[in-house]
């Protein structure tokens, strides 16, 4: 790596994850099955990863996204748009041959996912070899963000080789185990309650297991669990206290993207050395933001529109 790919300004986040086409469908009544249902399609950039950028980004902060992509139009068009969202693509890697990854899903009448499909192959070529030459970077950062769409042995080896505080994000319960082997590298988890059950192997009813399914992950190392809810809010566990965070009040609309948004907002608010629970409240305002509109980002994701609804909510 040569010297000037690590004069960097001081604060950037770098992400690791994924970036795809995001197509998602919502009907106008309920779903029928083995039908064609009326509704409203969208197609957007996407990927846990680039999502979480995204809002970085939109609130203002300095970021740069490691990432995979093929070498057809979707790519071309993701280049465009994070170069014109002050997203950072210069430590990526474009395949040949290689078709950039797709999300589809398929919400019911009030905005909620129902069923999604990806194909995301393409990030069996992000391996620990390309990620190797990319360390002197990461580490000259201030956090690390790793999201699970990358393959087992990768994310092993950014935690073994890491400085900076990771953030990880499990993304589903197929891909959630990914994480197993590095708890204890691991400065905040974002599960949700189906993530959590997996990494801990508790089933969640009531809040004492939560309480339980949080202390195996503490006792392993992570420093922070930070339990996704939905409707419910965040759930914050660490070794000094155990804290219920309520949603922000907002209006349905598309929950989809709302997990990235809170962990854009987390991310974000870290960056700029507020203590986790401010950075939690952050967060929840973000992904209030985003749940109000069709888009998996909001465009009305600003920092000035942030403070608005933290204000709003006191």
């Amino acid at each position: 790596m040569k010297e000037t790919d690590i004069k960097e300004i001081s604060k950037y986040i770098t992400v690791v994850g994924a970036v795809n086409i995001d197509i998602c469908g919502t009907p106008y009544q309920s779903l029928r099955n083995s039908d064609s249902n009326p509704g409203r399609m969208t197609v957007s950039f996407g990927g846990v990863g680039r999502n979480i950028a995204d809002n970085i980004s939109r609130l203002g902060g300095n970021v740069e996204l490691i990432t995979v992509l093929g070498d057809d139009l979707y790519a071309s068009e993701i280049e465009k748009s994070c170069t014109g969202l002050g997203i950072g693509l210069r430590h990526a890697v474009k395949i040949r041959g290689e078709r950039t990854s797709t999300y589809l899903c398929i919400n019911d009448e009030n905005g909620d996912m129902v069923i999604a499909l990806s194909d995301m192959d393409i990030y069996e070529k992000l391996t620990s070899e390309y990620l190797e030459d990319k360390i002197p970077f990461i580490n000259n950062g201030k956090l690390l963000v790793i999201d699970a769409n990358l393959s087992e042995r990768s994310i092993e080896y950014l935690a073994n080789n890491c400085t900076v505080p990771i953030l990880a994000e499990p993304v589903s319960t197929i891909k959630a185990s990914r994480f197993k082997n590095i708890l204890n590298k691991i400065f905040l988890l974002k599960p949700n309650l189906l993530e959590l059950e997996i990494l801990s192997s508790v089933k969640i009813n009531n809040r004492d297991d939560l309480n339980r399914a949080s202390d195996i992950l503490l006792n392993k190392g992570v420093e922070n669990v930070v339990t996704s809810m939905g409707r419910d809010g965040v759930y914050h566990a660490s070794k000094e206290s155990k804290i219920h965070y309520p949603c922000f009040p907002c209006k349905v609309v598309n929950s989809t993207g709302c997990g990235d948004s809170l962990m854009g907002g987390i991310s974000w608010a870290l960056q700029n050395d507020e203590p986790i629970s401010k950075a939690i409240e952050y967060g929840l305002a973000a992904a209030s933001i985003c749940i109000e509109t069709i888009d998996t980002i909001s465009k009305e994701l600003t920092k000035e529109n942030l403070f608005k609804r933290i204000k709003e909510k006191l």
